[in-house]
């Protein structure tokens, strides 16, 4: 009986270092405490400032326990990144500027959420939004020769030099070389494609389309037909041309069409 109390003593201590132990195991798995995300380094947004074009957020760094999901929501601001209002819909991580957008700066805000909460980050706004450029004119505003493939409409091609050798068309004349320079603004335009035709028909031969060159001209050669001339009187050789774009309609597009004449002497 004597030794009953140590016993008892024995077995409160081993009691305590069970409840000890068990609290120091509860403890130590607090390693595994969920934290919520913190922001280390603000979102930032990438892009060119100007109406039309796309900018792009990224989330920043945050720490927390993983998994943590990221949610964006992009805002309106003065031009000093202030008076701040969110942009309906934009919630995802690009945008793509609009003329409302147009004289304001804009921000993204990103919001990192996981099980133990959520917290908020903002960039710094962009540079304020400019209008989209104005498009250089329609091919024909850089230097000569102009290449036709740069060449639409509005604009439009002019046939605005011929030549014919020999000078003056005679009778006996078997063959003739016609010359044509294409122009556009007053620059050559090279790579247009030119059509010759006398008329009426039947007095010299149709060449095929020929290609401007650098110098904005064209070459082709006619035969002589049976149809010329025309009349007993004739004093002019009518050539109706045209100049064209290639893949465009003969009628449409930039094209252009006039009537020529070159001098015709019978006696020759």
């Amino acid at each position: 009986m004597s030794r009953t109390p140590k016993v008892i003593g024995l077995l409160l201590v081993g009691a305590l270092l069970l409840v000890a132990g068990v609290a120091g195991f509860t403890e130590g798995s607090g390693a595994a405490t969920v934290v919520a995300p913190k922001n280390t380094v603000p979102p930032t947004i990438s892009g060119t400032p100007e109406e039309g074009k796309t900018l792009t957020a990224t989330t920043g760094t945050w720490t927390g326990t993983a998994p943590i999901t990221y949610a964006y929501r992009w805002l309106r601001c003065d031009t000093n990144g202030g008076a701040c209002s969110n942009i309906g819909g934009a919630t995802a991580s690009t945008y793509q500027l609009r003329k409302v957008d147009v004289g304001n700066t804009l921000r993204v805000r990103v919001t990192a959420t996981n099980s133990a909460g959520s917290a908020n980050a903002s960039s710094v706004p962009t540079a304020v939004i400019r209008a989209a450029a104005t498009p250089p004119p329609a091919g024909c505003g850089g230097n000569a020769p102009i290449q036709i493939a740069s060449v639409g409409s509005p604009e439009r091609l002019l046939v605005a030099a011929q030549s014919i050798s020999p000078s003056v068309v005679g009778r006996s004349t078997q063959r003739v070389t016609l010359r044509f320079q294409v122009t556009c603004r007053g620059k050559a335009v090279q790579g247009a494609l030119v059509y010759a035709t006398a008329v009426p028909f039947n007095q010299f031969t149709v060449p095929a389309e020929q290609a401007t060159g650098a110098d904005g001209w064209a070459q082709m050669t006619m035969t002589q037909l049976s149809g010329f001339p025309a009349a007993t009187q004739q004093q002019l050789l009518v050539v109706f041309v045209r100049a064209r774009k290639g893949g465009e309609d003969l009628l449409g597009g930039v094209s252009s069409r006039r009537l020529v004449s070159f001098p015709v002497d019978l006696r020759r």
